[in-house]
C-alpha cells in the first residue's frame, strides 16, 4: 500500500524536502524516474510535445551513459534534468560513503548543471539528505501515479491521479518498461484533462534552485 496523495504528516516530517509547489497560477509539475529508457522516454517525449508541455526527469545515471541520444532529445526538448543516483540505490540499505559516491558519479555523468535531486523509492537517510542538501534540492512529490504497481489498473491510476493533482503539484510518473503499460495510458489522459481545463505543465527549475518547501 501507498499514498497518492502525500499528506500533511510526512511533509511536517521532512520538512528540508520539496513536496510541491506554492504558485498563484495554474500549473502542475510532471516528474518522470528512472530513464532515460528506449521506446518509452521517446513515447514521453512525444506526447508532452503535443500538449505543449514541459516536465522533469529524474535520470539514472547508467541509463544515460546507455542511452546518450536520447537523453541528448531530453534536453533538446527543454525539459529539467534531475539526479536519481547512477544505480538506484536505495539510500536505506546503502551505507553513506558508497550512496553519496554513485550521488556524485550520476551527477558527473549528466554532465549538465543541476541542482534537482530525487532518492529513488523516496528513502534517503538524514545524514545522506544533509550532505545532499549542500547542493541540491531534495524533490519528493505531492501525488504518487502508482504507475509502477503491477496490482493498479491503468483505469485506477489515472482516476486517482486526476483527483489529487492540483496547482503546484508535483507528480511522479516512471518512465520505466515496469511502468510503461500503466503509465503510457495515463499520462496523454492527464495532460488532456488539465490542458482542457487551463494548466500549463512546466519543468522545475534546474539551477536557480526552487521555492520554499511547502506544507
Amino acid at each position: 500500500m501507498f499514498l497518492h496523495k502525500t499528506n500533511f504528516l510526512l511533509r511536517t516530517l521532512f520538512p528540508r524536502y520539496q513536496w510541491r509547489v506554492r504558485t498563484p497560477e495554474k500549473v502542475i509539475y510532471l516528474t518522470f524516474d528512472d530513464g532515460p529508457i528506449p521506446e518509452v522516454t521517446e513515447f514521453v517525449l512525444e506526447t508532452l510535445h503535443q500538449f505543449d508541455a514541459k516536465a522533469t526527469f529524474f535520470c539514472i545515471g547508467d541509463n544515460v551513459r546507455k542511452n546518450p541520444g536520447i537523453f541528448g532529445m531530453v534536453q533538446k526538448n527543454g525539459h529539467s534534468i534531475g539526479n536519481h543516483t547512477f544505480n538506484h540505490l536505495n539510500g536505506w540499505k546503502t551505507d553513506d560513503e558508497p550512496y553519496l559516491a554513485n550521488f556524485h558519479r550520476c551527477q558527473d555523468q549528466l554532465g549538465v548543471p543541476t541542482r534537482l535531486f530525487r532518492p529513488p523509492y523516496g528513502r534517503l537517510k538524514s545524514s545522506q539528505g544533509t550532505e545532499v542538501l549542500k547542493t541540491h534540492d531534495v524533490v519528493m512529490w505531492d501525488v504518487l501515479t502508482g504507475d509502477f504497481s503491477l496490482s493498479l489498473q491503468p483505469e485506477v491510476i489515472l482516476q486517482k491521479t486526476l483527483k489529487y493533482t492540483e496547482s503546484g503539484s508535483i507528480v511522479l510518473f516512471h518512465d520505466s518498461i515496469k511502468a510503461w503499460p500503466r503509465m503510457s495510458y495515463a499520462l496523454p489522459r492527464v495532460l488532456s484533462h488539465f490542458s482542457e481545463l487551463g494548466y500549463r505543465f512546466d519543468g522545475l527549475p534546474q539551477t536557480s534552485g526552487l521555492r520554499t518547501p511547502v506544507l
